[in-house]
């Protein structure tokens, strides 16, 4: 005798959801707290030093067999930490990337924000770097992507206020522009940061590293006839808003 309601159309108890909820929750912080482990113990240690799973679980005050039931195996757990470290990066570079200043102090301070942060995680920066065996995605490559994007978004919304207008090729350039701007920092940092010494020292390595970026804006925006302002960007903006009501 079948139970009615039952079988495929049964309704689940809510008693029952919750409890998978919470374990599902359970299983994302302990996941999260063995990620948070590994970035503890990568930190402890100079760069480019081998760590093991053991450590990781002592960190994190678990068995080592724990830590496998969160991830398949060692390349899963090292993509994820990846993907951790690439967070805390990509964090701090956008957050910089703001209207607030200059062009040059944008710039400046978006430069200088990553490098300060690689320099204070360098063993992180480098565990990033590592390739992966049998993953099929590279963290480091999806974060330089998100913030190419973001620069460009930046980039398509600043030129119109200097009264520029991008060219269809300009747009089909400005990917492949920005990615190159961007990656080419980011190849002098992790080149002048696997030095012994840093030298030149931080300061005058995020000058430099400014100067480069800064001439290759300046220069592809003279190409085309803009002039970038010398004053606050916001305050330029607000100009141009307050110019448009009168005229409006």
């Amino acid at each position: 005798m079948m139970v009615k309601g039952a079988g495929m159309n049964a309704v689940r108890p809510k008693g029952e959801d919750g409890r998978r909820v919470r374990w599902e929750q359970h299983n994302q912080q302990r996941r999260q707290a063995v990620i948070d482990a590994a970035v503890a113990v990568i930190e402890a240690h100079p760069p480019g030093h081998e760590i093991h799973v053991q450590q990781i679980a002592d960190r994190a005050g678990i068995n080592r067999s724990v830590v496998y039931r969160h991830f398949t195996d060692r390349s899963d757990l090292d993509l994820a930490v990846q993907d951790e470290v690439c967070l805390r990066a990509a964090t701090v570079v956008l957050e910089a990337i703001t209207l607030d200043g200059t062009p040059r102090e944008i710039t400046h301070r978006v430069v200088d924000a990553y490098i300060r942060w690689a320099v204070a995680h360098a063993a992180l920066v480098q565990f990033a770097e590592r390739h992966i065996p049998g993953a099929d995605r590279r963290p480091l490559d999806d974060t330089l992507q998100q913030i190419v994007e973001q620069v460009e978004v930046v980039i398509g919304a600043f030129v119109p206020i200097v009264g520029g207008r991008l060219s269809q090729f300009d747009r089909d350039a400005l990917d492949p522009w920005v990615f190159g701007l961007i990656g080419g920092c980011f190849g002098a940092v992790r080149r002048w940061s696997s030095r012994e010494e840093l030298s030149p020292d931080v300061d005058s390595f995020v000058d430099l590293v400014t100067d480069m970026a800064w001439f290759q804006i300046e220069g592809m925006a003279r190409s085309r006839g803009l002039v970038l302002p010398e004053g606050p960007v916001q305050e330029w903006i607000g100009d141009v808003g307050a110019l448009a009501g009168e005229t409006g």
